[in-house]
């Protein structure tokens, strides 16, 4: 139906700081690096009817493009620098997605969650489809957190029990965003100013799924866990 039709944004840049040309460079022998690997993982979903490539480098430009030509869901927004500077107000950005989306409902996404792959997308889409008919208006996919947490003063704050040390699994569960996932309609863009609503379901996904690149060393970890893991 097309009140349920996905559009997948997916944001790149030039000029990564931390990690020197993460988005393109050879990644666990795919030569289009992270980039290339995250639309052969979208267009692999079956509940991704659009994949919206949007950034101001050339180099993922001319990969996006030339993958276009196998997979026709892949389009291209040559997006303004003024929206791809680390200085770069979010909301702006935000504010801009729905024009360059054509679906009714947009999964924004990043190219540095490797191990997550179509299947993933698939699941999310579904579980957020449930959410919406049980009352939350938007999704965001998380990790859970289940660990001593410190304030500045030394304090466990996510302990609830009596005890000074409980066991890790007696602490309150707290939930990390891991950036596979953020999911909500045009109106929720709209209404609220933001990629998710009021009332976010949390996706729980598994620390492998979850695994973000945003230093080197992630980036040397993710090509060790991705030739192991790219099966799954």
């Amino acid at each position: 139906m097309d009140n349920k039709k996905v559009s997948f944004f997916l944001p790149t840049r030039k000029g990564s700081q931390r990690v020197k040309n993460k988005n393109t460079r050879p990644f666990a022998g795919i030569s289009g690096g992270l980039l290339q690997n995250k639309l052969r993982q979208l267009a692999g979903a079956a509940y991704i009817d659009e994949i919206v490539m949007s950034s101001n480098d050339e180099e993922c430009l001319a990969i996006a493009r030339e993958m276009q030509k196998q997979h026709d869901k892949i389009v291209i927004d040559v997006r303004p620098d003024a929206l791809c500077l680390d200085t770069t107000n979010l909301k702006d950005l935000i504010d801009y997605v729905p024009t360059v989306t054509s679906c009714e409902h947009i999964l924004w996404g990043h190219v540095t969650t490797p191990l997550a792959n179509g299947n993933d997308y698939d699941e999310g889409i579904k579980k957020y489809f449930e959410a919406l008919d049980n009352g939350h208006d938007s999704l965001i996919s998380v990790a859970e957190f289940k660990n001593f947490l410190l304030n500045k003063e030394g304090k466990v704050i996510n302990n609830t029990t009596p005890l000074p040390w409980p066991r890790t699994q007696d602490l309150e569960t707290l939930y990390e965003i891991n950036h596979v996932m953020f999911m909500g309609s045009k109106n929720v863009y709209k209404t609220y100013g933001n990629r998710v609503g009021q009332k976010p379901y949390l996706y729980a996904m598994d620390k492998i799924k979850s695994f973000d690149v945003d230093w080197e060393d992630d980036f040397k970890i993710a090509e060790i866990l991705y030739e192991k893991y790219k099966g799954l």
